[in-house]
């Protein structure tokens, strides 16, 4: 049986995640809606598309079995509440916007939705998900990019700190998962999977670096857990389109659609 999928967003991650639905690359899937901003640009950007799918208003995308969220924070409730509220599964990609947002958590189970996170720009989160079976000592997230992809990041306006300057590498942020997400919304949302995986946004502990000497997002993960002790370290090359994001967070959004539909799923 097919599902039916709507986009909120058509930017690094929604309109390659869109293109792909298009040319079909999912048996059991069809894109039938997408929203931006700006819906004639949006038009514009479906133009080489087989089937162009009709750019509508964000609370029509409820009417998709599956909603993803691939938009700018700020209008992740638009987006989710609506989806949830309908009971469908809603798969976000601002998932740093989730955490203060628990009360969706208690809402699906009302209405019977789920909410998929995607690993995104991580990995690992099937070790860390087994490890939070058990008991689990620490949990931390070591964060570097190049400073164009931290800059205008709200904590960073904040406290005064220009990363466009430094020559060296240099921390600018220490503190947990749900002060990153907070402080740093397009930048850290592989911190709030981290927490929502593991201990928990107040445990997980981040430390972020601005770095001139990477061209690549790089995410250490260390866990200390009773079953096991690893490190995990990733090098994301950023998009084009967006040097905060990552390539293979589309990659991944589009994975995760295909295990909701798949007749075999590989990891937990």
């Amino acid at each position: 049986m097919t599902k039916t999928v709507a986009i909120a967003g058509l930017g690094a991650i929604g309109l390659p995640l869109a293109r792909a639905l298009d040319r079909r690359s999912i048996d059991g899937l069809q894109l039938v809606a997408v929203s931006c901003r700006d819906q004639s640009k949006g038009r514009a950007a479906l133009s080489d598309f087989i089937n162009p799918p009709p750019v509508v208003e964000l609370n029509l995308l409820a009417e998709a079995d599956i909603v993803v969220e691939a938009a700018p924070a700020s209008v992740f409730e638009k987006v989710a509440l609506p989806a949830i509220d309908a009971g469908r599964i809603f798969v976000p990609a601002s998932v740093g916007a989730l955490l203060p947002r628990m009360h969706l958590i208690k809402l699906a189970l009302a209405t019977g939705a789920r909410i998929v996170v995607p690993t995104g720009a991580l990995l690992g989160l099937d070790a860390v998900r087994a490890a939070a079976e058990g008991p689990i000592n620490s949990v931390t997230l070591e964060t570097r990019k190049p400073p164009k992809g931290l800059a205008g990041a709200p904590y960073l306006e904040k406290n005064g700190i220009d990363v466009l300057g430094i020559t060296e590498p240099r921390i600018v942020f220490q503190g947990n998962a749900l002060e990153a997400a907070a402080g740093f919304p397009a930048n850290v949302n592989v911190a709030a999977a981290l927490a929502l995986a593991g201990v928990g946004p107040v445990r997980t502990k981040v430390r972020i670096w601005a770095d001139p000497s990477v061209t690549r997002n790089v995410h250490t993960v260390e866990v200390d857990a009773e079953a096991a002790h690893f490190t995990m370290t990733i090098q994301n090359v950023p998009s084009d389109e967006n040097p905060k994001t990552g390539r293979i967070t589309a990659l991944s959004m589009l994975a995760c659609l295909r295990g909701l539909v798949s007749p075999l799923k590989v990891g937990s």
